[in-house]
């Protein structure tokens, strides 16, 4: 059996939430996206489940993180080129997210972040399949 990833996030407003991970090209499974959860589909086998916070705190005893001031996690996600990353930058930054850390190029790896409205810190990267050079 092949494992999966479902990564929690709590969302301030989920419509806004989903109109902007749509407009970064992300599609939501249906049987398990309603008035208080959508089920972002990264790939086969990750998933980041948007949950109102109401919906969140019914998972935990304790205090939510607020992203806009704390750093709860950072979520890098792969892209197939440095095009991409620059691509799903643009577009978050288009949408409503926020500029997180300047672009870094390391040659085999390039890398830039951005903050989605709910203040969430999203790292897409693109690295050589090659791995980086050998010393």
């Amino acid at each position: 059996m092949s494992r999966k990833i479902f990564v929690n996030l709590a969302v301030e407003d989920l419509p806004r939430a989903m109109e902007f991970w749509g407009a970064l090209g992300f599609a939501f499974d249906s049987q398990f996206t309603d008035d208080n959860a959508a089920c972002m589909v990264v790939s086969e086998t990750i998933n980041v489940m948007l949950l109102t916070q109401a919906m969140f705190r019914s998972f935990t005893h304790r205090d939510l993180a607020d992203p806009h001031r704390e750093t709860e996690g950072l979520y890098a996600i792969t892209c197939e080129s440095r095009d991409e990353v620059d691509a799903m930058v643009g577009a978050a930054l288009a949408h409503g997210g926020r500029p997180a850390m300047p672009a870094q190029d390391h040659g085999f790896m390039y890398g830039w972040s951005f903050y989605d409205p709910d203040g969430h810190h999203w790292e897409p990267f693109w690295m050589d399949p090659a791995g980086p050079p050998a010393e």
